[in-house]
This record gives structure tokens, C-alpha cells and sequence, in this order.
């Protein structure tokens, strides 16, 4: 397995690569001047000249990308010129409330979708099977932008069940410790229930609506797994010699329908990185998706190109991670 691992990491080199290359592209395409930007509109073009030598935008378009890249190597991801901080710092700051956002909607997609698509599996043609096919396709039709915006103007503006839309936090409550940068983590580990509450009830709705297409999709995906495990002849084989239905499901179908699942979950961890964006700037979250939403409006490259290489190599690193599940789930699986 470890001679796998470092080949799997070698194969991931050519793609970050090629998406440093074409980031870099995009991003010098996109329309705007970050010089005229940062200057105004009325600033002198002498002003502009000088920002732009400072930015180093005056040098050839190759000359700009080995300077990136050279950069890079040393660790440097660039300087956020709207903030006037460097972009590891503003990662720093941000990511964690990204990364809880992330993993707290993936949760949410797991604890929901996996019974439907069991039930759904084990109850074929039934009333519960055909309500979580339409709200499988509900869910995944649903654009993220509109669901947000309704989750606040009912439960926000209407009925007063969630807190406002701004933050991690109530604004008279202290965030907890930093320990991790998880502020539901951090609190448990503190003792501070105040806060627990307070960052959970801004976290649910958020998370609620970025997972809604995930729970979708994994609950289709968990429902076709286990309806082709569910006919298999080892199903048929543990029915006839009386073992329980719970024990063949959870012990025998269970076990194989999660193995594609889990492939679809790798997958739907950069739809969920790149829903972020769109979630975080709706919710007034302060996470990465916020400040890339900021970086572009501003022209500003640097935070722009490196939350797309942050966000591809964690994309490849979680799905290297579910193909080593596989072999923990699975015994028989041999990497090559």
C-alpha cells in the first residue's frame, strides 16, 4: 500500500501542474486591471504605472508565471493586494470556517442519505422509495444561490428559528479558544456550551443547504448499490440460512453498496469546496469562499489562483484517501 500511496502522489504532480497553468491563464484574462482597481478609476496614469510595477504586471506574461511559480516552491502563495495581507495569512485565518462548513455538510449528507438509500434499496416500489427519489432529484436540480436565499427568508425572516445570516458566531459572544479553528471542536474541548450552541446554530442552516445536492446524489448512488448487491446469489445464500434481515443488510450489502458510494462522497467533496463559494457569500460566512468572492470583484489574482490549487490538491488528496478506505472495508482489494 505505500508503494501505491507515493505512486498515486507522483500522478498528482502533472494535474496540479497543468492546473497552475491554466489558473494562471484564466486569471490574467479575466477583465479588469487589479492596478486600476486598487488606484480608482480617476487615479493619474503615472499612479497606475507605478502600482502595476510594484505588482510586477509590467513584465511578459512568462516572465509573470516562472515568478509564480518560483514562489511557489518557496511557499509563498502571493500577496492579497484588497486585504494587504499575504493570501497564507488570510488562508490562515479563513480556511478553518471553511473546512468546517465542508466536513459539517458532508456529515449531514452522510447521516441523511445512507438510510434513504437504504430504505429506499430494501423497500422497492414502496411509498418511502419513490418519496426519496423525488427528492433526490429535488435536491440535485436545486441551485445553492435560490436554496439559501429561501432557507433565510423562511427560517430567518419568517419564522425566527435561525440566528441572522452573518458570522460564525453571535456578535456578543466570544469565539472559543482558538485550538483548531473548528469552533464546534473548540468549544466542546473548552467546556464552552454557550458558544457550542451559539456556532452551531449558525453553522446548521449554511451546512444544510451545501449538503442538500450531495444528499441527493449519494442517496441515488447508495439506492442503485443496493439494489444490485441486494440481488446478488451471497444475499440470497445468508436469507436461506435464516440470518436476520437487519444482519444481512448492515453486514452483507452494506459493507459493498458503500464502496461506490464512497467514491461518489470523493467526488462531491470539491462540488462542495466549489458550492462554498456561493454559500459562504450568500450566508455572510467568513471562510475562503467570501474572500475569493472579494479577490475576484477586486481582479486580485493571487487568493484567486491559490484557493484553485488549495482546493485541487486537497480534491486529489481526499480521493486518494477514499481509495485506501477501500482496502480497509474491502480485505481483497490489491493495489498495483
Amino acid at each position: 500500500m505505500f508503494g501505491y500511496t507515493v505512486k498515486r502522489l507522483g500522478q498528482m504532480i502533472p494535474s496540479l501542474l497543468g492546473i497552475v497553468i491554466i489558473t494562471f491563464i484564466l486569471s490574467r484574462v479575466l477583465p479588469g486591471d487589479p492596478a486600476v482597481m486598487m488606484a480608482g478609476e480617476q487615479a493619474d496614469d503615472t499612479v497606475i504605472e507605478n502600482i502595476r510595477r510594484d505588482m510586477g504586471l509590467d513584465q511578459p506574461l512568462y516572465m509573470q508565471f516562472f515568478s509564480y511559480v518560483i514562489k511557489l516552491f518557496q511557499g509563498d502563495l502571493g500577496m492579497a493586494y484588497h486585504t494587504g495581507h499575504t493570501v497564507a495569512e488570510d488562508f490562515a485565518n479563513r480556511f478553518p470556517a471553511t473546512i468546517e462548513l465542508t466536513l459539517f455538510s458532508i456529515l449531514i449528507a452522510v447521516l441523511v442519505a445512507i438510510p434513504v438509500g437504504i430504505i429506499a434499496a430494501t423497500r422497492k416500489e414502496s411509498i418511502a422509495d419513490h418519496i426519496s427519489r423525488v427528492f433526490s432529484l429535488i435536491g440535485a436540480c436545486v441551485p445553492i444561490f435560490w436554496l439559501g436565499l429561501m432557507f433565510i427568508y423562511i427560517f430567518y425572516s419568517i419564522l425566527g428559528w435561525s440566528p441572522a445570516p452573518m458570522g460564525r458566531i453571535s456578535g456578543d459572544l466570544n469565539p472559543p479558544t482558538d485550538i483548531t479553528g473548528l469552533y464546534l471542536i473548540d468549544s466542546l474541548i473548552t467546556g464552552d456550551f454557550l458558544a457550542f450552541r451559539s456556532s452551531l446554530a449558525h453553522l446548521i442552516l449554511p451546512a444544510i443547504c451545501l449538503s442538500t445536492g450531495t444528499m441527493a446524489i449519494v442517496a441515488r448512488m447508495m439506492r442503485s448499490s443496493m439494489l444490485e448487491v441486494i440481488g446478488q446469489d451471497f444475499i440470497r445464500t445468508a436469507r436461506a440460512k435464516g440470518i436476520h434481515e437487519f444482519l444481512v443488510i448492515s453486514r452483507h450489502a452494506l459493507v459493498n453498496a458503500l464502496i461506490p458510494t464512497l467514491t461518489v462522497l470523493g467526488l462531491q467533496f470539491g462540488y462542495l469546496l466549489g458550492g462554498a463559494v456561493i454559500t459562504e457569500t450568500i450566508f455572510s460566512w467568513p471562510g475562503v469562499g467570501g474572500y475569493v468572492t472579494d479577490s475576484i470583484l477586486a481582479a486580485d489574482y493571487a487568493p484567486i489562483q491559490a484557493f484553485t490549487l488549495v482546493s485541487a490538491l486537497l480534491y486529489s488528496l481526499i480521493n486518494l484517501l477514499v481509495d485506501l478506505i477501500y482496502g480497509w472495508i474491502d480485505p481483497r482489494i490489491r493495489y498495483e
